[in-house]
């Protein structure tokens, strides 16, 4: 793993340590060999502009795609990202994931208009996604002739849990600690340990009272 990297060779590198190891999630402490990180040799990686910090995992089938030359990626340290997740940055975006998050397989993210920001220790379930904008939608002008338009990026804060299919738009700020259930659409922010679900979502309780 010493040798592994987005270049040919460091991608040989890669699929070599990966034979004699179980796949998917199996592979992830290869992450964790050296000061290095894990691409999967399936992951497509289109984007200039990409700062994968150390002991990264990124899995199988993932693709980080950049439109246009347009907007950054920041992926910070012991972040795993596992199979079939997408995430691309286009004009007006960015995506920045902090410390030891752990993102499910079939997650989106994209960003344009809007930034993502993702905080430490955040567990995302699979099927969910970001979206920090919305299509216009004037009638004089086809939808597809539209520009995009924003209330502002996405915040995930530090240690939020996000259940099953959980969908995130624009102009969204969930606090510290909060949980959101399966399928839930949040179109407002979500306070510090509270405990939300349903669409769109409302928070039911606060953690605290759970406990």
């Amino acid at each position: 793993m010493r040798y592994a990297s987005l270049t040919p060779s460091g991608k040989v590198a890669t699929r070599l340590a990966g034979w004699f190891v179980p796949p998917y999630k199996g592979r992830t402490y290869l992450a964790h060999i050296g000061q290095n990180y894990y691409v999967a040799p399936s992951a497509i990686i289109h984007h200039d502009s990409l700062d994968i910090g150390d002991n990264v995992f990124i899995g199988e089938r993932v693709v980080i795609y950049q439109s246009g030359n347009d907007g950054s990626v920041q992926i910070g340290r012991d972040t795993h990202i596992h199979m079939d997740s997408i995430i691309e940055t286009g004009s007006g975006g960015r995506l920045t994931i902090g410390i030891d998050t752990h993102i499910q397989p079939r997650c989106q993210f994209s960003a344009y208009a809007g930034s993502i920001e993702i905080g430490d220790r955040v567990q995302i379930a699979p099927f969910c996604s970001f979206y920090p904008y919305n299509h216009s939608y004037l009638t004089d002008e086809p939808i597809k002739r539209q520009p995009l338009r924003t209330k502002g990026g996405i915040v995930i804060d530090d240690d939020v849990l996000l259940s099953v299919g959980v969908h995130v738009l624009d102009g969204v700020t969930i606090g510290k600690g909060a949980v959101v259930g399966a399928g839930a659409v949040v179109t407002k922010d979500i306070p510090e340990r509270a405990v939300a679900c349903g669409n769109p979502a409302k928070v039911i309780q606060m953690r605290a009272d759970a406990e």
